[in-house]
């Protein structure tokens, strides 16, 4: 008997209810470990377990989208000074620590909250709920879900009173539903277009994309987000050794709004990098050369991402934090049964799209770094 029928025969005669009760199982190491099953295919496992189930049954539509995420420097008027001038984000306004950014095609107030700190790295990650009611079932959620909570705040410039918890690795993330929605605050930050929110200068990137976090145990980290935000697996990265390598998430009909990747550096809660989408790839090709101008760092790039498929530029901002510009085209995931893909470790070896080689400290590097001896 092939390793793909012992695997039918063992795995889909148990009786799960839900796609929850099959993740705690194979989560709790009963079924799919090594020597657990001894002649099963571990990649044919792992995909026939995240396709099981419809996306739709793990999404409570409860969240609408990422809102923002705040990013610590400890070089603040220097970063201020790279992301308006040259990144091209829009000042919105500032309080005694921070400066709140956005894109030029960001309704909301703030999409990226520059705080003033020591270190570097990411001091929370905001997602919007659908309304007070679904804010209200998230929290619900969160408080029964074991995971750590922090509790309510009363928000910031950007928008109201917001719900704060934790993940296993030291990430804060936090919901709300009231915004400050954003008005030009002069004319000539007014666009000429009414259905285009402000003006734009520098590289211009049009609005928030994602983020990337590390983490030392994907799986975890993907059982936190289906838990607390509902979010949906649409692509991952399924190791040799049978764990999960990456994993890209989405609330809504984006691609992704969030990644987690396995952190290789011994960190805590670190940041990989913050993405905002350009209106086309032409753009990241021109911001190549505005950065070059700027004296920027341009850690890889501009090339195509293999997984999700996004054109791509890295650098680096002065206080160190890794930032992106992506492209992903009219790519969306439409589909309610939507299938996730899975890339090998040898899918992988293979580079980025076009054959582009990862660097080296796309793997090592985050934010905070770490500290050697």
């Amino acid at each position: 008997m092939n390793s793909f029928f012992l695997y039918e025969k063992r795995y889909f005669d148990l009786p799960f209810s839900s796609l929850s009760d099959e993740i705690q199982y194979w989560s709790e190491g009963r079924k799919i470990r090594h020597g657990t099953i001894y002649s099963i295919d571990f990649h044919c496992a792992a995909l026939q377990l995240l396709r099981r189930y419809p996306m739709s049954e793990m999404a409570h539509h409860d969240i609408a989208h990422l809102g923002h995420v705040e990013m610590l420097t400890d070089r603040f008027d220097e970063s201020l000074d790279f992301f308006t001038r040259i990144y091209g984000l829009k000042l919105s306004g500032r309080d005694e620590n921070s400066a709140y950014l956005r894109a030029w095609d960001d309704y909301e107030y703030c999409t990226l909250k520059l705080t003033r700190s020591p270190t570097t790295g990411v001091g929370h990650i905001s997602y919007r709920a659908t309304s007070r009611e679904a804010l209200d079932r998230r929290v619900q959620a969160i408080e029964a879900s074991g995971y750590q909570v922090l509790g309510w705040n009363e928000g910031d410039l950007g928008h109201g009173r917001a719900f704060r918890f934790e993940d296993p690795f030291g990430h804060v993330f936090e919901i709300y539903y009231d915004t400050n929605w954003y008005e030009p605050q002069d004319e000539a930050e007014r666009s000429a277009l009414k259905n285009t929110a402000s003006a734009f200068t520098g590289a211009a990137p049009r609005r928030l994309d994602h983020l990337n976090l590390l983490s030392s145990d994907v799986t975890e980290f993907k059982r936190f987000m289906e838990t607390c935000l509902g979010a949906r697996v649409t692509e991952f990265i399924q190791l040799d050794n049978g764990r999960i390598g990456g994993a890209w998430f989405t609330v809504n009909n984006k691609t992704y709004d969030l990644a987690c990747t396995e952190e290789h550096g011994g960190g805590v809660g670190r940041l990989h990098h913050v993405t905002y989408a350009t209106d086309q790839r032409e753009d990241i090709l021109r911001a190549a050369d505005i950065f070059l101008q700027n004296g920027v760092h341009i850690e890889t790039g501009p090339h195509k991402h293999a997984i999700q498929g996004t054109f791509f530029l890295y650098v680096w901002e002065p206080a160190g934090n890794r930032v992106e510009l992506a492209n992903s085209g009219a790519r969306l995931i439409l589909a309610p049964d939507w299938r996730p893909i899975m890339w090998t470790e040898a899918d992988r070896k293979k580079g980025q799209a076009w054959g582009l080689k990862t660097i080296e400290t796309f793997h090592s590097d985050g934010t905070p770094p770490i500290l050697k001896d």
